[in-house]
């Protein structure tokens, strides 16, 4: 029993020395302790002064908006290198990294398309850090909440609107006898019905597709809150009654003349600013190579988006976008808190977001700023800005799940076969058959 004792009293002295030792080594400095308080009560991060990295892509529209964050943070302690990386690069680095399961050379913070989004945080989990308490996700627009989070928990900070609109030359729809108010809150039956009457009376086509992309499926899906997969993840393009009218309208429009075909972007812009097309239903993106035609100031407004015509359907689609994503490593605190106070929280930052970068955010008490309220002179002084905010709140959720792309690489293929004649049913069946084998 004394020698039990006695070891015990030892090993107790040697454990109260190790802690003593411990906290004259760490020089008093509570505050760089993770996750603990300051003298003044403050929480701390316990990475701050850490050096941060991001990825994304466009310099004059993402990375412009990343370096004004950057001006915008009261933090003279963060510092953050951008890097410049194509989407494609970005995508395939972090699905080389994430599935190395090393997770080196990965970014603190990294841009990621919105319908990209389900394939990373549900195949790399452990791989994102939730920063859902960095902001208060009830702030953005409801749309952008079920792509950029996942089982309950916010790993994504929503970032720009890919919401829609539809921009047409007035004095084109003037000619055909139309005002701005036969344009609002039009389904896409009858939109097509406008296109064949401009089309005759003007001779102008409707719009500019490219056959090969599959974006004006997407925004009129969207007005009814489908996809080509449910909330579930599980393929519905057989049976898929929006999918199935969508499709009906695009061959009208194919089968009608009033489209004129494009086959890459430069066309695609081309169509609009050399004057041959009436209108572009687009993301509200698209509104800075419209006006890069000076010649056409004044000549442009823009309408809600046409629906489908079903019940419940609404006005409003969305067309692109994307959301910021923390990756679990050192650093993420930083990183998130630096997310939180910029874009997640500023509302003077997202004023100038609007006017040096051009971009609309989904951060909704946002569109109460001057900034929006911009009577833009191009679009014969329309709040347009203001309008495409107002849409933004009445864009129907959806979960784009994880094969949107490699969903639309099937239906693509069978949508030329439709055109030529194929019956809508066995184009979705076949779709179907063939996605589920991929996509098991």
């Amino acid at each position: 029993m004394r020698e039990t004792f006695t070891k015990k009293f030892w090993l107790l002295m040697i454990a109260l020395l190790t802690t003593v030792v411990l906290a004259a080594c760490s020089g008093g400095d509570d505050d760089s302790s993770e996750g603990g308080e300051s003298d003044e009560g403050e929480s701390t991060s316990g990475d701050e002064g850490a050096e941060i990295t991001a990825w994304a892509w466009d310099p004059n529209f993402n990375i412009g908006a990343l370096e004004l964050a950057l001006e915008h943070y009261d933090n003279e302690d963060f510092n953050m290198e951008i890097i410049e990386n194509a989407q494609d690069d970005i995508v395939q680095k972090l699905n080389t990294g994430l599935s190395s399961g090393t997770m080196q050379g990965m970014p603190n913070i990294v841009l990621i398309e919105d319908q990209r989004a389900q394939s990373f945080l549900q195949s790399y989990p452990d791989a994102f850090y939730p920063i859902g308490d960095y902001f208060n996700p009830d702030d953005f627009a409801e749309y952008k909440l079920a792509p950029t989070s996942l089982d309950g928990k916010q790993y994504g900070l929503p970032f720009d609107t890919g919401v829609t609109g539809l921009f047409y030359r007035t004095d084109y729809l003037e000619e055909a006898g139309y005002t701005h108010e036969d344009l609002v809150d039009i389904t896409w039956t009858k939109y097509i019905e406008i296109a064949k009457d401009v089309k005759e009376k003007t001779g102008h086509a409707m719009l500019s597709l490219d056959p090969n992309d599959l974006g004006i499926l997407r925004v009129m899906m969207q007005t009814t809150g489908t996809w080509y997969t449910d909330e579930e993840g599980t393929i519905q393009i057989e049976g898929n009654e929006p999918l199935k009218m969508a499709l009906e309208n695009y061959k009208a429009l194919m089968d009608s003349g009033v489209v004129k075909l494009n086959s890459d972007w430069s066309q695609y812009l081309e169509a609009f600013n050399s004057g041959d097309v009436a209108t572009v239903p687009a993301g509200n993106w698209i509104a800075a190579s419209i006006e890069a035609e000076e010649s056409q100031s004044g000549l442009w407004k823009v309408a809600p988006t046409p629906r489908l015509d079903m019940e419940g359907a609404a006005n409003a689609s969305n067309q692109g976008g994307s959301s910021w994503y923390v990756l679990n490593i050192d650093g993420k605190e930083a990183a998130a808190e630096f997310l939180g106070g910029t874009f997640g929280s500023n509302v003077d930052f997202y004023q100038d977001l609007v006017t040096e970068i051009g971009a609309i955010g989904t951060y909704k008490p946002a569109s109460e700023g001057d900034a929006y309220q911009f009577e833009n002179e191009f679009f014969n002084n329309q709040q347009v800005v203001y309008e495409f905010s107002q849409w933004m709140e009445e864009i129907p959720q959806v979960d784009y799940g994880m094969n949107t792309y490699g969903i639309e690489d099937i239906l693509s293929a069978e949508i030329q076969q439709y055109l030529d004649g194929k019956s809508i049913e066995d184009v979705l069946a076949d779709t179907q058959t063939q996605a589920e084998n991929q996509f098991k």
